[in-house]
């Protein structure tokens, strides 16, 4: 094949990759890859001044200065990839990364005849060798385990007559093994230590130190038939190769620079000694060049103490090669500074500063278009902006403006480039960290601006999860046009207005234009003609036109809704609530007028009534902003966030909005009716805990008395919060600036302005009161043992008022487990994130609509099993599953025969037409039968559905799945299930005639917007559904708080929730923290509380620990008379007529107090408790008990004695 030019420049053909064989290189392989002839031989690296051959650096081995070149490809240091050389080393020594698997094999095989420990033609090594046949891993594992209890080399048939039977079975056939002896095989560090507990000659060593030679040597001896039992293979991976005889030295380019610290020791004595060693520190150093975090190793240093980066350490983890290097990268054209706010701009726009914009360029190719423009940019050079900093030449060649003395000398022509700075409307990719989901980066276009700051909309906040106080944000400026057209058509924030993870869309109004929005729509605002004419200059779509005032005389008046009418684009319609909306007015008798005006009502693009607040402009599903974003497309929809927030800011500059001390202030009246209720709930508290001192307090069903004491006392103190809150958001007049913020929904909460006037309320930490930190009281500013409210951490005094010391004290207290909860949380979300985008990130829809993986493996027929795209899919609701049955009939079935109500709504011929029409009737009846069907089936939920005559040609367009096989059919069918039902529903002929008043032209037209639609919001091929599940789970994980507390309720209640839950399911735990069952009683039980409870113990499984008040072990050597009395009475009248031999019973007993408590809760009987002990231990104990009805419940456990066994002998045997 050619070479690849795309490449780098290399000379090695490229050529397709076929398969891929793993193995472990071997030393001959070692030596044929390698460039340095008979190994590296000399430890000094230059000779000369030149790189010496044969040494360290020797120059085969590649380049590392600009001057000379590889002596083995001829390339520069940037062109010679580097090539691997080798030393031989005087003594095999053992490979760190193999060291487990060699131990692994040396257990197997024999230490002195290299042979299997066990019989390999034997039925189990043949049962494993087929059962692991593409898995050799785990075929090692197998076979380990069958090894590793022998303790000889089973030798030949004679051998095997003498050892017969010694583990319980009889030997079969010998496999010919020398009969000797195994030793235990130990690590220590890097070495291995062999130790005999029997040995074959008494002169033989009983420990010795195994080294790699002698291991090396065992391993060359091992059969080619026994190294594939082992799960190796003698072509590509002999055992024998796993220890170092022949070490590879990387290429220069590669090799971590170490300077070596001196090694030499002043050595006397024996060669042998030196030689073992020298042997130590080579395979010392051998290892940590690979590995330097080797546990129980003192790790290898440079002359200065910083540890040597180790190969495994460049290549692991997050700041290694693959994570660190090439998974992801730092990169060039990118920017970072704070960010702050400018409604001015549109969504998809962002600030950009023009010291930024001036060093950051764009390469753009000359064309008989732009030559001018470029030509202007290049002769201005890169001191001033607009400007260009390179030329690159058709040859390559590139010219630095910078530097060049007159660059309006230098003429373009076409098919240069052109290295320009950034422009207004460049496109650029804006991204703020933790990136969570794909709204995290965004595509907007730059827009050059004075000063140091990215400028940001307010309304792209919310996706970024960015705030003002001092975030910094990243700007990266693709570098083609392909990279332009890619974000322009995939990831421009307007694009990105609804998020799949919810269908909703993920960017509202929000802060001063919210609030101002909800202002400006009240029905008592109104604009002089100036007014309105110069707020509408601000809205670039207004077409000239002013409507009709609102109110003519004395002078023309319009309303805040007429303006924000103007701003709705296109004709949309909407119903939505004001957030004060009344929840029984929809059902009573001004529902058509909504005397608060909070029925918000925009019709055909024009606001009729109702305040506009959060609920109809902010994120949520089925607000104007997601309407206008489905029915007009995203860029009118980004657009429509820009209009309202200039209009409508430039009106709140009239109207004005700020807060100050006197939003905090109520009056005094209020003050007095705060600090009443305070002191109740205080003297509540002290009831309570009176009550307690006096043993008068009941514990309720459930709880211990502590228990009931707190969960009384909590709710007395949250009553007096509530209620303080209640009084003094009463006292707050409509005007207060608090009150518009909260009802707006642009900031804050009613808890928070109750904290700021009334009072704090109650601290928490874990979920409970402030615990005592100190002995038997939380601060000493408390006498002992005080339960009341202040010492316990209840705030009784407001922010507005201020916090006494103690009080602070206890605030901050609640606030730190807040700060540690985030930091935990991060890293605990991150991790999931992680975990759940690296199991799904290569998901994929297909172009034959599945979802697959990287291996094509088939993980959903249909993405989400109905094939559509969760950013077009709307909540709408089925109207025929919650109506009675007159109710439904009365809505939906059309009466042909009914003349009266006909003329209602239809012409004389019509009806006439109508009556004679017998096809026009039966199809009628048929979508009756058919309604009802739905109805009873979506009840059900039934998967099979005929088709509809009337509006059946619509609902037969609804192809998901393509095939008349079954499983396509049902596929199809559970896909549009829904679908159909609402189509039927809402379509059905009395709708469409008597409510929608539809003609035939309107109703077809419905009938094709409707088709369209759905073949819109169908998933498109190419979508990465992976990663979006994963982020869309991740991202909602990473707001979850980490531990959802309790107040001390029910204990049974308490369910693991939040992060610690999301990673039991993630991580399918067995043993779940807190195993619940909810279970849906039927029959009987459902009404009955008693029957209830008697379902709930047969459930719930119970241990003897459960019910166990207390335990003792007693030494009672006459059985007869106990040294309890208390028992003595039961005691007698079990021993009266014993049915077994009492000399066999151990003198100790075990002895257990039941709860009676427990017991009655469980309705458990001592029978019932006995029965089950005796039924597990048989015979082995004796256990007897006393009446169910006696004071204290008593299980009485004594061991049996075999009959063989002596009562001295049972003493120690108990004991």
């Amino acid at each position: 094949m050619a070479t690849n030019t795309l490449t780098a420049d290399s000379k090695a053909p490229v050529r397709d990759v076929k398969r891929v064989q793993f193995g472990i290189l071997s030393p001959d392989e070692l030596r044929r890859a390698s460039v340095t002839e008979g190994g590296i031989k000399y430890p000094e690296t230059m000779e000369g001044g030149k790189p010496k051959l044969n040494g360290l650096n020797d120059p085969r081995q590649g380049t590392v200065d600009r001057n000379s070149r590889c002596m083995t490809c001829a390339g520069t240091m940037t062109e010679c990839p580097g090539h691997f050389g080798h030393v031989e080393l005087a003594k095999p020594v053992y490979h760190i990364g193999f060291l487990t698997k060699t131990i692994k094999i040396l257990r197997c095989v024999c230490f002195y005849c290299s042979k299997m420990l066990i019989d390999t033609g034997g039925s189990n090594v043949k049962n494993i060798i087929s059962k692991t046949k593409l898995h050799p891993r785990k075929r090692l594992a197998s076979i380990y385990d069958l090894c590793k209890g022998k303790k000889l080399c089973e030798g030949g048939d004679e051998f095997d007559k003498e050892n017969q039977g010694e583990n319980g079975e009889d030997k079969k056939k010998g496999h010919g093994g020398c009969g000797r002896y195994q030793p235990k095989i130990r690590r220590t560090g890097l070495e291995l230590t062999a130790e005999w507990k029997d040995v074959n000659e008494e002169s033989q060593e009983k420990k010795m130190v195994l080294t790699a030679e002698r291991v090396h040597e065992i391993f060359k001896r091992i059969s080619e038939d026994e190294i594939i039992v082992l799960g190796l293979s003698p072509k590509f991976s002999r055992p024998d190769w796993m220890l170092i005889t022949v070490l590879p030295v990387p290429p220069l380019s590669v090799r971590p620079a170490v300077v070596m610290g001196g090694t030499a020791k002043n050595q006397n004595g024996a060669a042998a000694h030196i030689i073992a060693e020298n042997v130590k520190l080579l395979q010392y150093h051998v290892s940590t060049f690979v590995d330097n975090d080797i546990p129980g190793l003192p790790k290898a240093v440079q002359k200065s103490g910083r540890p040597l980066k180790a190969v495994k350490a460049r290549l692991k983890g997050k700041e290694g090669r693959v994570r660190g290097n090439l998974m992801g990268k730092r990169v060039d054209f990118s920017a970072r500074t704070v960010i702050t706010p400018d409604p001015n701009l549109r969504i998809d726009q962002v600030g950009v500063p023009r010291s930024i914009a001036q060093n950051m360029t764009f390469p753009e190719i000359v064309t008989p278009f732009n030559l001018e423009k470029l030509q202007e940019l290049v002769s201005r050079g890169d001191s001033q902006y607009p400007g260009a900093k390179y030329i690159i030449r058709d040859n390559g060649d590139r010219i630095d403006l910078r530097y060049h003395p007159k660059a309006s000398d230098l003429h373009l022509e076409v098919g240069y480039k052109v290295e320009r700075h950034m422009q207004d409307d460049d496109v650029i990719i804006f991204n703020r960290q933790p990136t969570l989901h794909k709204m995290s980066m965004m595509g907007h276009k730059a827009k050059i601006l004075p000063w140091s700051t990215f400028r940001l909309n307010l309304s792209c906040t919310t996706p970024y999860n960015a705030d003002f106080d001092g975030d910094e944000m990243n700007l990266h400026l693709p570098q083609s046009m392909e990279a332009r057209a890619e974000i322009l058509q995939l990831a421009m924030s307007p694009r990105m207005i609804i998020t799949p993870q919810s269908n909703r869309p993920v960017m509202g109004i929000v802060q001063d234009t919210l609030t101002a929005v909800r202002k400006m729509t009240k029905r008592d605002v109104f604009l002089t003609k100036e007014e309105m004419m110069n707020l509408l200059m601000f809205l670039p779509k207004w077409d000239g036109r002013i409507p009709i005032p609102a109110v003519l005389k004395p002078t023309p008046l319009w309303t805040g809704k007429q303006l924000f009418s103007l701003i709705i684009p296109g004709r949309v319609n909407c119903i939505r609530v004001h957030s004060t909306h009344p929840d029984d007015e929809d059902s009573g008798p001004y529902k058509w007028i909504s005397p608060g005006d909070t029925k918000v009502l925009v019709e055909d693009g024009e606001l009729l009534s109702g305040i506009v607040c959060k609920k109809s402009l902010g994120a949520s599903a089925g607000s104007i902003l997601h309407i206008v974003a489905l029915e007009m497309g995203h860029e009118e929809a980004g657009l429509f966030y820009g209009h309202i927030q200039t209009v409508v800011n430039n009106w709140l500059l009239l109207e004005g909005h700020s807060i100050g001390i006197g939003d905090c202030i109520a009056d005094q009246d209020t003050y007095i009716n705060i600090r009443r209720a305070i002191r109740k709930a205080r003297a509540d508290v002290f009831e309570v805990i009176e009550k307690a001192h006096n043993d008068e307090l009941e514990p309720t069903p459930g709880n211990s008395l502590r228990q009931t004491f707190e969960n009384q006392v909590n709710r007395i103190l949250n009553d007096a919060r509530d209620k303080t809150g209640s009084l003094a958001q009463k006292s707050l007049s409509a005007f207060n600036n608090f009150n518009a913020m909260v009802v707006s929904g642009a900031k804050g909460s009613k808890i928070n302005i109750s904290q700021v006037i009334a009072c704090v309320g109650q601290q928490n930490v874990e979920g409970k009161r402030i615990p005592f930190g100190f002995r038997h009281r939380t601060l000493p500013h408390f006498i002992k043992d005080d339960y009341g409210a202040e010492s316990r951490g209840f705030v009784e005094n407001s922010y507005l008022a201020g916090l006494n010391p103690t009080e602070f004290f206890f605030h901050a207290m609640g606030g730190r487990e807040g700060l540690i909860d985030t930091a935990v949380k991060t890293a605990e979300t991150g991790y999931i994130q992680r975990r759940l985008i690296k199991a799904m990130e290569s998901l994929s829809v297909r172009y034959d609509g599945t979802v697959r993986n990287q291996v094509e493996q088939v993980i959903q027929l249909r993405y989400g099993e109905d094939g559509l795209d969760a950013t077009h899919v709307e909540f709408q609701s089925i109207p025929t599953i919650k109506p009675s049955q007159p109710i439904f009939e009365k809505k939906f079935k059309f009466d042909p025969t009914n003349e009266r109500q006909l003329r209602n709504v239809l012409s004389e011929e019509v009806i006439k037409d109508l009556a004679g029409d017998t096809k026009a009737i039966e199809e009628l009846e048929a979508e009756w039968r058919q309604l009802c069907d739905d109805r009873t089936g979506m009840r059900e939920v039934r998967t099979s559905y005929p088709a509809v005559p009337v509006v059946g040609g619509l609902c037969d367009t609804f192809m998901i799945v393509k095939g008349e096989d079954r499983i396509s059919k049902q596929a199809n069918d559970n896909a549009t299930m829904l679908m159909k039902c609402l189509v039927r529903s809402v379509l059905c002929a009395k709708k469409v005639v008597e409510e929608h008043r539809l003609t035939s032209e309107a109703f077809e037209w419905l009938v094709g917007e409707i088709e369209t639609k759905f073949q819109q919001a169908q998933a498109h091929p190419g979508e990465m559904v992976g990663a979006l599940a994963a982020q869309s789970l991740g991202e909602p994980a990473t707001q979850m708080t980490l531990n959802t507390f309790h107040y001390a309720g029910v204990s049974a209640k308490n369910v693991t929730l939040g992060v610690p839950r999301l990673k039991e399911i993630i991580n399918i735990s067995k043993k779940p923290k807190t195993p619940s069952l909810t279970v849906f009683l039927q029959g009987q039980a459902a009404r009955d509380a008693e029957k209830a409870k008697d379902v709930l113990c047969k459930l719930e499984h119970t241990t003897l620990r459960k019910v166990t008040a207390n335990t003792a072990i007693y030494f009672d050597p006459d059985p007869q008379n106990t040294v309890i009395n208390e028992d003595q009475e039961f005691v007698n009248v079990y021993y009266e007529m014993p049915d077994f031999d009492v000399s066999r019973i151990s003198p100790w007993l075990l002895r257990i107090e039941l709860d009676r408590k427990r017991m009655t809760d469980k309705k458990l009987t001592m029978e019932q408790i006995a029965e089950k002990i005796t039924a597990g231990f048989g015979e082995d104990l004796n256990v007897i008990f006393n009446d169910d009805n006696a004071e204290k419940l008593v299980l009485r456990i004594r061991i049996m004695n075999n009959d063989g066994e002596k009562m001295g002998d049972d003493e120690e045997v108990s004991v």
